[in-house]
């Protein structure tokens, strides 16, 4: 389970996020603790009233946690889950708000803690908090037998593709995927060597090397964004300039916007606009099938909860008829058996709750694997469409080469296929023989090791022969000053 966590201020912003029905299909408040109210927008307008007696500005403590895409997991293990952050960090009496999402097939909780203590009006400290919350995160993955992602493995290994909110905002502005976008850029990064070819494979993907106003290298795409080369590929700034040389040598964002909309926008302007109509034509009906689902699961779930809550109620009124009244009831208490009526409605009440969450994590498992079989179709739909778009660039930037009389970049594309599978069976080659040469070297060491452990004992029995003295006749030896005659030549008097 994935934890991400931030020290905010905000509270109204956050309460509207955290109810945000646009972007998530479900939203669920599952707890609202040491509040006067039980709305969340109140609950944290409440933590920031409190804060106003202390001189703290970031009162929230805001933590989200993402469970694995491929694992169904219950609400109990994201109690568990925030019960541990809590007392890592040394929450566990403050206020919180619990809020479940679920968008594009996936279910992940956001938890919301005050930081303020209403008793001392000082904040709770949070030092280190982002290593605490990894150190929370493995040992889930470990408790469960979860597949760990590399990066959390090793922060060196951890997915290129990852992006920030800033980027999937900017992706979202121009109808495309953040990780996509820096798929994009890597992959053209990877394939080239030098400004023109480097050049060439982004434009073959919709994007254009410039010079930015703030960063030095930039990207910018089709329709106008700017995006960081530097930052999407991972490198240093100066890695990117003995590659690609001084930035001052390239356009400017404006000067490249310009020639996106006079030289490329009239020639592709026509072919882009017909393939996103076709492509918004085929994500409306999905859209449409993916609001159908989410009234019609929005529907079950009030159902089901008006029917647990009818059942509550009418289980509540039963176990108190049990317990009688007047002078039987004072009988049964003499007696024990109201005690005993007690327990046994309170075992019931807690199989009831047990019972109704399991009814209710069933139906949701159900939802979320029909909305996810759904999700797979949009994906599907989203990559087609990329696909057609990176064509007709990728097609307008061949025909540009070889007006200049310059090869194609598919063909070089291919070579570096064949260059590159080439080189991956040579390094297979010497992976078996480097393997072939340890499994020897390990063998010999393992030998080696075998007959020193069988020579040990001879050497043990040797040191002793060798000083025969036992700690008691060195100790009289040293009292009548008898000791041994140094070894060597004598020392000079």
């Amino acid at each position: 389970m994935i934890l991400k966590g931030s020290q905010r201020g905000g509270a109204k912003q956050l309460g509207l996020h955290l109810l945000k029905t646009a972007e998530n299909e479900h939203v669920e408040i599952h707890d609202v603790r040491g509040f006067m109210t039980g709305d969340v927008v109140g609950a944290l307008r409440e933590a920031e009233a409190v804060s106003k007696g202390t001189k703290c500005r970031q009162f929230l403590f805001s933590v989200s946690l993402n469970p694995p895409e491929t694992e169904s997991v219950r609400i109990e293990t994201f109690e568990q889950a925030i019960a541990a952050i809590e007392e890592k960090h040394g929450l566990t009496e403050q206020p919180r708000v619990i809020v479940f999402h679920e968008k594009e097939g996936r279910r992940h909780c956001h938890a919301v803690w005050s930081r303020i203590d209403a008793d001392t009006m000082t904040a709770k400290p949070l030092p280190f908090f982002k290593n605490k919350l990894m150190e929370v995160s493995k040992q889930l993955y470990l408790e469960h037998g979860w597949q760990m992602p590399r990066g959390l493995v090793n922060n060196k290994d951890r997915d290129p593709r990852n992006f920030t909110l800033a980027e999937w905002q900017q992706a979202k502005r121009v109808g495309r995927h953040a990780g996509d976008l820096k798929a994009d850029i890597q992959e053209a990064w990877a394939i080239s060597d030098s400004r023109n070819s480097f050049s060439h494979a982004l434009e073959e993907r919709g994007l254009f090397l410039a010079r930015g106003d703030r960063r030095g290298h930039v990207a910018v795409t089709y329709e106008g964004e700017v995006i960081s080369i530097p930052r999407a590929i991972g490198k240093k700034s100066k890695d990117v300039t003995t590659r690609l040389g001084k930035p001052q040598e390239l356009n400017s964002v404006t000067e490249t916007r310009q020639r996106i909309a006079n030289d490329i926008a009239p020639k592709l302007g026509s072919y882009i606009t017909r393939a996103r109509a076709d492509a918004n034509a085929e994500e409306s009906a999905l859209e449409v099938r993916r609001h159908e689902m989410q009234a019609q699961q929005q529907a079950e779930r009030a159902k089901l909860d008006a029917g647990q809550k009818a059942r509550a109620e009418h289980e509540a009124a039963a176990r108190s008829s049990r317990l009688r009244k007047g002078l039987r009831g004072l009988l049964d208490r003499v007696t024990g058996k109201r005690a005993a009526l007690e327990k046994q409605n309170e075992m019931e009440a807690i199989w009831s709750l047990q019972r109704d969450r399991e009814q209710r994590h069933a139906m949701v498992e159900a939802q979320i694997r029909d909305r996810q079989n759904l999700q797979t179709e949009i994906v599907a739909a989203r990559n087609r469409h990329a696909s057609v778009l990176r064509g007709l660039h990728r097609d307008r930037t061949n025909n540009l080469l070889m007006m200049r009389g310059l090869e194609p970049s598919t063909k070089k594309v291919e070579k570096a296929k064949v260059a590159a599978q080439s080189v991956k069976q040579s390094f297979d080659v010497t992976q078996k023989k480097m393997s072939a040469e340890r499994v020897k070297t390990a063998q010999e060491r393992l030998e080696k090791l075998r007959k020193e452990q069988q020579q040990e004992p001879t050497v043990r029995v040797r040191q002793k022969v060798r000083d025969p003295i036992s700690p008691q006749d060195r100790l009289q030896r040293l009292r009548q000053g008898q000791t041994r005659k140094p070894r060597g030549p004598e020392l000079d008097r």
